[in-house]
């Protein structure tokens, strides 16, 4: 096997394994929209952070990543690195050993570009991919699901109204997103993003052309869901789509039907307007919020990450400098 830099003229080869493995996830994610390309692959085919595989003329696997960028996750102080869906894939034979070989030569490049936080998005079937890089010390750390404009099965709940805020009516919604922030930093989530103020919260809604629909009870709201146009995937999108991108309850009106029927009448109200597909993406170290999606909606990818030891920039003095002047041009602007 021969490992190579990833450039524009792998393109076409690259096209052709990251469809057949989007179509090997479609045999078991119906609601997964048909594709013919990738647009993403030309975009990192001229960063120089990817990399491809060889046997022989013959390619058997690339790995590429968007450019390194600051606070990993929003949640850490590292620069981190992302190779989102559809910018990696390899054929079925020796598969695992085709994304080791991968990953440590692109890993190399990612360290020098002080990079600390590698990401990898992974289709949810794909089980060689990913026991090869938990063996290389990733852990999951995000999913995306969907699923069809249909109801859920679940009894109504009595006592409970369900509406969607007008937009005048958004800033309502901003006690409960602050208490989802709280829920973030609680154990075993531990993911400290810090809280918007009101009007970054209201201003975020409005660029993200973002929907909200509530539960109440006694006049009060105890739940919400935030709707927007798009996802994280490049199948989250599109005139049928729709996502979900905020979403919380309180912990006292869990377990009563309230959020399932929140999720219906979000579904409902969808479905009338012609959506016909509903995504949502969720951190798998959140144990009730991924309990609830997996439950009503199916998986399609899953991401791993690696925290890398930053102590290993001693050894790569370019991924130092480079990461020492990023952090000086931010302070910068702050000022």
């Amino acid at each position: 096997m021969i490992i190579q830099d990833f450039e524009p003229r792998h393109i076409e080869e690259a096209m052709g394994i990251a469809l057949s493995t989007y179509n090997y996830e479609r045999k078991f994610t119906q609601a997964l929209p048909e594709i013919s390309s990738i647009p993403i692959l030309k975009q990192l085919s001229e960063n120089g952070l990817g990399v491809a595989a060889f046997e022989g003329e013959k390619m058997v696997g690339f790995l590429c990543s968007v450019e390194p960028f600051e606070n990993a996750f929003r949640s850490t102080d590292v620069r981190g690195v992302f190779s989102p869906m559809g910018a990696n894939g390899a054929v079925m034979e020796n598969h695992g050993k085709i994304y080791a070989a991968l990953y440590q030569a692109a890993a190399k490049k990612w360290v020098k570009a002080g990079a600390l936080t590698h990401s990898i998005c992974l289709y949810d079937h794909d089980e060689e991919a990913k026991q090869q890089l938990f063996r290389y010390g990733f852990g999951m750390r995000c999913m995306d699901a969907i699923r069809p404009m249909e109801p859920i099965d679940c009894a109504s709940c009595d006592g409970y109204e369900f509406l969607e805020l007008p937009k005048e009516d958004f800033a309502y919604v901003y006690p409960l997103h602050l208490a989802l922030h709280e829920h973030y930093c609680q154990s075993p989530f531990f993911m400290n993003r810090g809280s918007d103020t009101l009007e970054e919260f209201l201003d975020f809604a409005e660029r993200n052309h973002g929907r909200f629909f509530v539960a109440k009870k006694d006049g009060e709201l105890c739940a919400y869901m935030e709707v927007a146009d798009e996802g994280e995937t490049f199948v989250a999108s599109g005139g049928v789509y729709r996502h979900i991108t905020g979403a919380y309850c309180l912990p006292e009106h869990r377990g009563r039907g309230a959020y399932q029927n929140l999720l219906n009448f979000v579904i409902n109200t969808l479905k009338a307007e012609g959506y016909t597909i509903l995504g949502v993406d969720f951190e798998s170290i959140n144990p009730a919020g991924s309990g609830f999606w997996l439950k009503y909606f199916n998986a399609y990818t899953n991401s791993v990450v690696r925290r890398i030891d930053e102590r290993i920039l001693q050894r790569f003095p370019e991924g130092r400098y480079y990461l020492k002047n990023t952090y000086f041009r931010l302070f910068s602007r702050r000022i």
